[in-house]
């Protein structure tokens, strides 16, 4: 079943003859339940694309679908309010609030939206993060692996449509990679959570389903791994 639909999406910084074409005229679609991964060298316009994908900056031109919602044909409050409930956004820098615990980094979306928390599910990510113990903890008191687990959860709170990872272990040290890639690979397999990465290292890539490359701000190769 499609959830993210990308139709002759582009982006252009700039006007005349200083103008930059991050994006020219994407389009693809993906499937619920699917993994994956964007790559391409820097400044291709593969994290500008990410960024389009989950609301963070509108595109120039072109449509964005996401479960069937024309999410740039929303408001800027509806669209904060759609990206808050519907995607799912993990950063290389892993972007907490410094003086907030672990537990309200996490349920921050809920909290936003004067969500009850379901302390049930809470429960649940916590455990499979491996956070039990730091609920209490500042993120300054954490390692940068136990930050981007924090991220991870904070993401799936919701119970997004869509996750969206901007170079998730760029920051982190092989095995914290390793363990961060495996926590995603995991939500994606067992709960079926739509899962998109952007990567440029290799190995993630050939972990995912599909693997689309960006070159120039164009898809270049849109190739499936593994059904």
């Amino acid at each position: 079943m499609e959830i993210l639909r990308v139709e002759n999406l582009s982006k252009v910084y700039g006007k005349g003859e200083t103008a930059v074409k991050a994006l020219n005229d994407v389009s693809f679609t993906v499937n619920k339940g699917e993994f994956v991964a964007i790559i391409g060298p820097s400044g291709s316009g593969k994290s500008t694309l990410l960024h389009m994908l989950g609301g963070v900056d509108r595109p120039s031109s072109g449509k964005v679908y996401v479960e069937n919602t024309d999410i740039y044909d929303l408001n800027e409050t509806q669209l904060a309010i759609f990206r808050r409930r519907q995607i799912g956004l993990i950063y290389q820098f892993y972007n907490l609030i410094p003086i907030l615990t672990v537990e309200e980094n996490i349920t921050l979306p809920l909290l936003l939206d004067q969500h009850k928390v379901d302390q049930k599910q809470l429960e649940n990510i916590v455990n499979v993060l491996n956070l039990k113990d730091r609920l209490n903890h500042l993120p300054n008191q954490l390692s940068g692996g136990q930050q981007q687990r924090v991220s991870i959860g904070r993401a799936l709170i919701s119970n997004p449509s869509i996750m969206l990872a901007d170079e998730p272990t760029g920051n982190l040290d092989s095995k914290n990679s390793g363990e961060i890639i495996d926590l995603l690979k995991l939500f994606n397999k067992k709960h079926n959570q739509t899962l998109i990465v952007i990567t440029h290292d290799e190995q993630i890539a050939l972990q995912a389903d599909r693997v689309i490359s960006i070159e120039d701000g164009m898809i270049a190769k849109d190739e499936v791994i593994r059904k």
